[in-house]
């Protein structure tokens, strides 16, 4: 491949992964051709329309149009390329393994090619490529190659990780195909690797590959689980957490990042791959009790909002609490597995009537939160509520006078579930105020 004409790639699927990775390749110079069954959502992107939030997103896209091409029609995608890159939903089934229904359709869609070659990047239970590979086969399909290549990137940040990876994980049997796929992103690959950029090259088997990134996310989510049950001990015994966790990401071997204690993960990635891999290791005959616990601990962080907010209120039944971002975290619109679905269901099982107020979420977040009132802004939720819950850490709730919030409301309750706020400029608005982990005032 010459340096002026880059391969152009399939994507099938354009929700987060789907879309942020054929925005990405077409930022470094590539055609993209994006099927989706969904007919409507295919519409809106062909006029311009983008169904996500994430910031960057929409320029992008509006740069690279030439090359962005959008269709229901697989042929299409077939005809202009060889890698079919494959970005469709797993989500978790009852029994908590992952339902590969919408893989499996890409499968069968396949025909038999010895040129094409599916590149996985769902997250998909370790041993899924050998079994589309032994499915292949029997479908005579055994020309066509398969590359499991995971995806890492992180909502609101995604096409800045796309551009400048950590790493990139690459697994295959050695064939072509493999070769193809890292010569895309040989741009971001650090010298060592042929590259102008900083991303580690990762080429493994294919089940190593499916294991890299469900043992990243849970490994993650337990250190989030930890700093959280360190955060629990610090309100018993005195101690801040914010300090605990200040000195303990000193240390290089633990390292800052994903040390801030809050009301529990969400999202789409942590509590699915947390129990899939769960799942993996039980179908496999093996206990994985940590992730276990991991689990229960993220469950706990939102009980203990609903206590402490007992613990000021007293009774919940006819309080007006109002809760401050529902997002799963800042810079998305992402729902899933979000706290204040939670939270909300809970304060209204209790009796309270719930008011919200989230910069971006609101549209997707109304239909999931029945009874649920959203406000136009902040002050707005939380004029005459008993307590507020900060949700999700927005930038602009951060720049909050906490005097005027606290003259909103007719109690003077605040439980900060991120730890947004200072717990001295808080008290000093006369407000009572609890964060995670730390005393309260």
């Amino acid at each position: 491949m010459s340096n002026d004409k880059r391969e152009a790639i399939g994507v099938i699927g354009t929700g987060y992964v789907g879309l942020c990775t054929a925005v990405g390749f077409a930022e470094l110079g590539s055609e993209a051709w994006c099927v989706d069954i969904d007919a409507e959502k295919i519409a809106g992107l062909q006029r311009g329309e983008v169904p996500i939030h994430e910031p960057g997103l929409a320029e992008a896209i509006e740069r690279n149009r030439e090359r962005l091409h959008f269709s229901t029609d697989l042929a299409e995608a077939l005809e202009h390329t060889r890698l079919l890159f494959v970005a469709v939903g797993t989500p978790p089934t009852y029994s908590g393994d992952a339902d590969l229904s919408a893989v499996h359709s890409v499968v069968a869609a396949m025909p038999p090619s010895d040129h094409h070659a599916l590149v996985m990047k769902s997250t998909v239970p370790v041993g899924t490529g050998e079994a589309i590979e032994r499915i292949f086969a029997e479908q005579g399909k055994d020309g066509f190659s398969y590359v499991s290549c995971p995806e890492f990137l992180k909502e609101g940040t995604a096409l800045a990780d796309f551009l400048d990876p950590d790493r990139v994980v690459i697994g295959d049997d050695g064939g072509w195909a493999g070769d193809a796929v890292a010569d895309l992103y040989r741009p971001l690959l650090s010298a060592e690797h042929g590259g102008k950029g900083r991303s580690e090259l990762v080429r493994t088997d294919v089940a190593s590959a499916e294991m890299v990134k469900l043992a990243a996310n849970a490994f993650l989510a337990t250190k989030i689980s930890f700093i959280n049950e360190i955060a629990n001990v610090c309100e018993e015994t005195g101690a801040d957490v914010i300090e605990v966790a200040r000195g303990m990401g000193l240390d290089q071997r633990i390292g800052p990042k994903f040390l801030q204690p809050g009301i529990g993960f969400g999202g789409s990635c942590f509590p699915k791959d947390v129990s899939a891999l769960k799942q993996l290791a039980g179908n496999s005959g093996y206990h994985f009790q940590l992730l276990g616990a991991v689990i229960e601990v993220n469950e706990l962080q939102k009980r203990r909002v609903i206590g402490k907010l007992e613990k000021h209120l007293g009774s919940l039944v006819g309080k007006h609490v109002a809760l401050l971002g529902v997002a799963f975290k800042p810079n998305t619109d992402d729902m899933r597995e979000a706290s204040s679905l939670v939270l909300a269901a809970r304060l209204q099982a209790a009796g309270s009537t719930v008011t919200a107020y989230d910069p971006i979420a609101e549209e997707v977040a109304a239909e999931m939160m029945p009874g649920v009132e959203f406000a136009s802004d902040a002050l707005g939720a939380v004029s005459g509520a008993d307590a507020v819950v900060l949700v999700t850490e927005w930038d602009e709730f951060a720049a909050l006078d906490l005097a005027e919030l606290a003259k909103a409301m007719t109690g003077d309750v605040l439980i900060d579930g991120r730890n947004l706020f200072d717990p001295k400029a808080a008290a000093a608005a006369g407000l009572r105020y609890e964060g995670v982990g730390r005393a309260s005032r």
